[in-house]
């Protein structure tokens, strides 16, 4: 979406820190909360100040005793021979592990996550957890224990931001996103049991020691593409799904700890049984 586009599809006055603040208080955002977000910054219409407003208002509403979290995750920093949008060449996937910058917090950009949470990353007094791949950004009263001992292992499971964020009971804010980009599912994910869960071995280059070395762990292969039924199932079984607009964008509000738990269930119930 270009500018132009953005300027035409927002209707009367453009969106402001005040107004998108206005607009996360209807939705239900309340000061103290611990809430991650996934955002699409062009969702909003045209923002007066982009990036920098949306982020002001996320932490006027939370205020000085609540929590913001991205997710600010740099997937290239991986093994090259899973790579598929878009692949590389075998020959050179060698070449790539060797030779790879090795993950750091202050200087490796995120991929694939938008101007919000690259811009977040980089404001001062936030903190960035320490996984190579699928590291979370935070700011606020509980930055330190969400982003602390982020596991090489298991990426999204409990040694991960995702399940700090649980123990503290967080909410999750989708802001013109759907349940497809909804990490919060990885870590249902994580604690379901169903057929044909696999453990794989990633890679990824990092610093131990102060040397760069390229390192291998497990993980949970990415399940089926069915984040977005779940959500569906969700917003339907239950009355936690909260929906509004935050400028232009449709908003989705819930309590993470519902939606991990129902994810949970949902997978045992239906991952690897539709034929049956």
């Amino acid at each position: 979406m270009t500018e132009l586009d953005a300027i035409q599809r927002t209707q009367a006055q453009p969106a402001t820190v005040a107004s998108i603040r206005a607009d996360l208080e209807v939705l239900g955002v309340i000061p103290g909360m611990v809430l991650l977000v996934h955002a699409s910054l062009q969702s909003l219409g045209w923002v007066c100040g982009g990036a920098v407003s949306v982020i002001l208002a996320l932490e006027d509403a939370l205020g000085s005793g609540g929590t913001l979290v991205m997710p600010t995750h740099s997937s290239d920093l991986s093994d090259p021979q899973r790579w598929a949008n878009p692949p590389v060449p075998e020959t050179w996937w060698e070449t790539i592990r060797q030779e790879m910058p090795p993950f750091d917090p202050d200087l490796t950009p995120t991929r694939k996550m938008g101007i919000l949470a690259e811009t977040f990353r980089k404001q001062p007094g936030v903190l960035r957890s320490g996984n190579p791949q699928a590291s979370f950004a935070a700011w606020g009263k509980h930055a330190a224990r969400v982003t602390q001992n982020h596991s090489l292992e298991f990426r999204l499971g409990e040694a991960s931001p995702l399940a700090r964020i649980y123990e503290l009971d967080g909410s999750v804010l989708l802001l013109g996103v759907s349940h497809a980009v909804n990490t919060s599912l990885h870590l249902a994910e994580t604690r379901a049991s169903y057929p044909d869960k696999r453990i794989i071995t990633g890679g990824a280059p990092i610093l131990r020691d102060g040397e760069r070395i390229w390192a291998e762990f497990e993980e949970i292969e990415d399940g089926p593409e069915d984040f977005e039924i779940i959500g569906k199932a969700f917003a339907q079984a239950t009355d936690d799904q909260v929906c509004g607009k935050i400028a232009c964008a449709t908003a989705m509000l819930m309590p993470q700890r519902s939606l991990v738990d129902f994810g949970v269930q949902w997978m045992e119930s239906n991952r690897g049984r539709q034929a049956g």
